[in-house]
């Protein structure tokens, strides 16, 4: 017998499990300037100062502004606007706003993105075992809409249901986001289903936490990979491993216990 027998639902995490960012940050800054007549930001000022701003606009307005009712476009605004501060650049109102709508286009597409290999055959062989297999994400409603279909990630062949903190109001790690998972699974079990993502604070442990099994990738080959494993999680490389790990009848048992 192995895990999957033991399964109704698989969760997944997307960028870092499903997807990468390709290129960097700056790349897409610099086209926007550029595309407006301006010179090409800083890359590493324009990343620190996007770090700053992110974080800052995630602890004022988290969920992407979700309890404000502030617009995505409005939090993405502020957050682009504040970051080409931080890095030093003041653009007038029309300057700016021409640079933000490049900038704000680019990541509501596919562009920036790339999709891991083994992404589509490991959800569709889960759906096609008669798993539910669901999205959970910090993530605003443009990955479900727009991002994850343009990249070949579709509802209804890749995965059944979403969970995304721009439109729940809950994001990582607060366990509620698992369980409102569970409940549209169709109210399972915690028990009955397992997450799949890429960090121990926001996938692993608030997963877990709730009830339901958890895997972690190490797709990167994190230093944090050994502490991971140390504390007692089962830290995969990709998910071809976690395919072959899941139907391993001897898994059965250590995760049980």
């Amino acid at each position: 017998m192995s895990i999957l027998s033991k399964l109704r639902c698989i969760t997944v995490d997307v960028t870092g499990t499903l997807i990468a960012y390709k290129g960097e940050l700056g790349d897409y800054y610099c086209m926007a300037a550029k595309a407006v007549g301006l010179p090409c930001p800083d890359y590493e000022r324009m990343h620190e100062g996007f770090k700053a701003a992110y974080t800052d606009m995630v602890r004022e307005y988290p969920c992407f502004g979700h309890a404000a009712k502030m617009p995505n476009i409005d939090w993405w605004r502020a957050c682009v606007k504040d970051s080409f501060i931080r890095a030093g650049y003041e653009y007038d109102a029309e300057t700016f706003e021409k640079v933000f709508r490049r900038i704000y286009s680019s990541f509501g597409s596919s562009a920036p993105y790339v999709v891991f290999p083994d992404s589509q055959p490991f959800l569709r062989w889960a759906r096609q075992k008669g798993l539910i297999v669901g999205i959970v994400s910090n993530a605003e409603y443009r990955y479900q809409d727009v991002i994850l279909p343009a990249l070949g990630i579709n509802q209804g062949s890749e995965w059944d249901f979403g969970v995304f903190s721009g439109i729940e109001g809950v994001e990582k790690p607060d366990p509620r986001i698992y369980e409102i998972a569970l409940e549209k699974a169709g109210h399972i079990a915690a028990a009955e289903a397992v997450h799949i993502g890429d960090s121990m604070r926001k996938d692993y442990l608030p997963a877990s936490g709730v009830g339901m099994q958890a895997l972690i990738l190490d797709r990167f080959k994190t230093s944090d990979a050994e502490g991971w494993r140390k504390s007692g999680a089962v830290v995969l490389p990709d998910l071809v491993a976690a395919q072959e790990w899941l139907t391993k009848e001897e898994n059965v048992k250590a995760m049980l216990a």
